[in-house]
């Protein structure tokens, strides 16, 4: 059984605006000498988390020899803060372990709240009593994969309804959720993927935050598929699609995280 622990040690954030949610955790997939570390995000449309978007995930990077965690982050009925807040830090308590280099990864919803991430994040309090609050977290890269990454013009609706609710037509609150809308030139570097044939969250999705990042000088690597429905995960069935895995692994590599 994979070791499971709680962000928080006592109540997280926003509990109180989060009825019937569970305390966020993070489930450790170690990798034995890896020098970096994914958060692993799964998506589910801000309202659950899918399966299949996460220790499978987790192990196809542990066989390259990335160590991963997956994030039970809090979803609908929660506070609109509350999934990025358990994003943050998740990042912090991976960085707390010692890793050198520790990035986040999601999935569609679970893709909005990488973007969401990497997007807003600091640099720790060196003051706070909590050791954890004292690491960053700025993640070191971020990899949205089929993503919402806009509550804008191409958004996926119900994510963005489930996570604003009653705010969900507040353009001032949703811009702050579209990455496109946030990214600076310290923006961390990505690696994009998404498939054409996506006809739940519309490509444009991936495609105005590489437009962003290019406008911005952020590095970026953009992968688009010709074929493959929403929520594929690792996309074995589906051509081309599948080769997702193997060009992310070869890009962190390349950047350490392995051995």
């Amino acid at each position: 059984m994979e070791e499971k622990i709680r962000l928080w040690e006592g109540e997280a954030p926003y509990t109180a605006d989060s009825p019937d949610q569970p305390q966020p955790s993070l489930t450790v997939f170690p990798a034995e000498g890896a020098r970096g570390a994914i958060v692993v995000c799964p998506g589910g449309g801000y309202s659950m988390k899918a399966d299949h978007e996460g220790a499978p995930i987790a192990r196809m990077l542990n066989s390259q020899g990335i160590a991963a965690f997956v994030l039970d982050y809090r979803v609908m009925p929660c506070h609109r803060l509350a999934p990025w807040t358990d994003a943050a830090r998740a990042i912090r308590a991976a960085r707390s372990l010692g890793y050198e280099k520790v990035g986040i990864l999601g999935f569609s919803a679970g893709g909005n709240l990488c973007c969401t991430a990497a997007t807003h994040y600091d640099f720790g309090n060196p003051d706070s009593p909590d050791p954890i609050e004292r690491f960053s977290s700025r993640p070191d890269v971020f990899i949205p994969c089929y993503p919402v990454a806009s509550f804008g013009e191409y958004t996926h609706l119900d994510s963005r309804k489930c996570l604003l609710r009653a705010d969900w037509e507040n353009d001032d609150i949703a811009r702050w959720y579209s990455a496109e809308e946030n990214v600076t030139k310290d923006t961390p570097p990505a690696f994009i993927w998404h498939t054409a044939a996506d006809d739940c969250v519309p490509v444009q999705n991936s495609l105005v935050l590489a437009k962003a990042l290019a406008d911005h000088g952020v590095s970026f690597e953009l992968h688009v598929y010709p074929k493959g429905h929403h929520g594929i995960g690792l996309g074995s069935e589906f051509g081309p699609a599948s080769a997702w895995g193997n060009a992310l692994c070869r890009y962190l590599l390349e950047a350490g995280y392995g051995k």
